[in-house]
């Protein structure tokens, strides 16, 4: 349940940033989405049913080489890019701004993410008409998987583009994720108490 809505206080905070054109902000609530977006995952794990416990397991190992892969970008930018001088050819790798390496890595993360969701949605046994909007999100937001994924190998993002598509991108991903984070407290308030 913290895991929820912590991650649903981040989505937020994380579309703000963007909104206001503030890199670091968003970088920095990047990674608390990751943090939070892991013990989410596991709460589906937990509370799923023997028949689809599989598929709680593998959302949860999915969730976990998504936050390694997206610390590991945003650490990036909050420390090594953020407090040197990089050289041109250094930043073109490394500044998330350039649509170099670590933003092709972000994307592949977010791939990633989008997987967990997709199994964890095989998880919920509806039980409300929350519950079904929260299965349909979840496993709806897994087809972000082949975007993400594909995006980067066509080399469809570049610095030269202009930066409002992406921020638009972005805050549409926000718009549809934190729903996500709200459903999912509500279905672990209710599953705590169908269990107790």
């Amino acid at each position: 349940m913290y895991g929820s809505a912590v991650n649903s206080i981040m989505v937020i905070c994380f579309a703000m940033s963007m909104l206001f054109a503030f890199h670091y902000g968003s970088y920095f609530f990047s990674m608390f989405i990751a943090f939070s977006f892991v013990p989410m995952m596991c709460g589906y794990a937990c509370f799923a049913e023997k028949e689809v416990k599989l598929a709680g397991y593998v959302s949860v190992a999915f969730a976990a080489i998504y936050a390694a892969i997206i610390l590991l970008v945003y650490f990036a930018q909050l420390t090594t890019v953020r407090l040197n001088d990089l050289t041109q050819q250094t930043a073109m790798l490394l500044d998330f701004q350039q649509y170099g390496l670590l933003f092709n890595y972000d994307l592949l993360g977010y791939a990633v993410m989008s997987l967990a969701t997709f199994f964890a949605g095989l998880t919920v046994k509806p039980q409300t008409k929350a519950d079904r909007w929260l299965k349909y999100l979840l496993m709806v937001h897994g087809v972000f998987f082949i975007s993400c994924l594909i995006v980067p190998m066509l080399g469809v993002c570049k610095a030269d583009r202009p930066t409002w598509i992406g921020v638009a991108v972005l805050e549409f991903w926000c718009f549809y994720f934190c729903p996500i984070g709200i459903l999912s407290f509500l279905h672990f308030s209710n599953c705590r108490e169908a269990s107790q």
